[in-house]
Parts: structure tokens; sequence; C-alpha cells
């Protein structure tokens, strides 16, 4: 795999890492709880994380790190908020929200994963899609959760 190839699997995953801290903190506007609030900031603050370790290896292989997330990141935000203005949007809809987001992380990063990165980078990418895969559980558990009590 070439230093281009690297460079736009690395930067496929900054774009999905931003989607995800831009989605979490605009649900964490909208979650009921602060208990959630401060959840879905963490979050966010971990995306922003992976954001700026992944954005080091695109610099490293000379590489410009992607600046925005995606279109389709944005039409998903822009829909929460739609949704929480024309319905009562409670915590169980903003968790099913999130899902959808770490459901579409889990799968760029095991897209990422079956590409032939060099050794250093995919150590950072197999760490970084674990953590999406807890994200992405710890969601779906809490949305679970949400559903039985309501």
């Amino acid at each position: 795999m070439d230093n281009d190839d690297v460079i736009d699997v690395l930067n496929d995953l900054i774009e999905t890492s931003k989607d995800g801290e831009y989605g979490f903190r605009t649900s964490a506007e909208y979650a009921r709880t602060d208990a959630l609030r401060t959840l879905l900031l963490a979050r966010a603050d971990e995306c922003k994380q992976a954001i700026d370790e992944l954005q080091v290896h695109v610099t490293r292989f000379g590489g410009k790190p992607q600046q925005s997330g995606s279109i389709g990141g944005a039409l998903h935000r822009g829909w929460v908020a739609m949704r929480t203005k024309l319905t009562d949007f409670d915590n169980e809809a903003i968790l099913e929200e999130c899902e959808r987001g770490e459901d579409l992380a889990v799968n760029r990063y095991r897209k990422a994963l079956q590409e032939d990165l060099p050794e250093d980078v995919r150590a950072l990418v197999l760490r970084q899609s674990e953590g999406v895969k807890r994200n992405h559980d710890q969601i779906k558990r809490l949305r679970d959760e949400a559903r039985a009590a309501s």
C-alpha cells in the first residue's frame, strides 16, 4: 500500500470521527438528562482524540488531514435537530440516532482494517476500532434500557 492509499484510509477515518464528534455534541444538546448529556460529550471528546491521532499519521505520510465531516453526517445532524423540534424527542430517540452513527463508524473501521496498512497504523486503527465498538455497544445497551423503561 503506498502513502497515498494510507492517507486516503486515514482521512476516511478522520471524516468518520468528525461525524461522530459533531453527532455526539449535537445529540448532547438535546439530551433530556445530565447523565446522558455528560456521556455524549465524553464520547465526542474521544472522537476528537481519535481525530488528533489520525491527523498526525496523515501528516507523517505527507498528506493533508481531512478538515471536515461528511455531507451525510451533516444531513444526519440536521435531521436530529429537525426531529427534535417537531416531536417530543426523548433519550431513547437520541440514542437511536447515535447508534445509527456508530453503526456507520464500526463499518468504516472494519473496512479500514481490511487494508494492507503499515503495522503502526494498523495498531492505531485497531485500537480505535475497539473503542468504536465499545461506544456502539454502550449506546445500544442504553437505548435498549430506555426502550424497556418506556
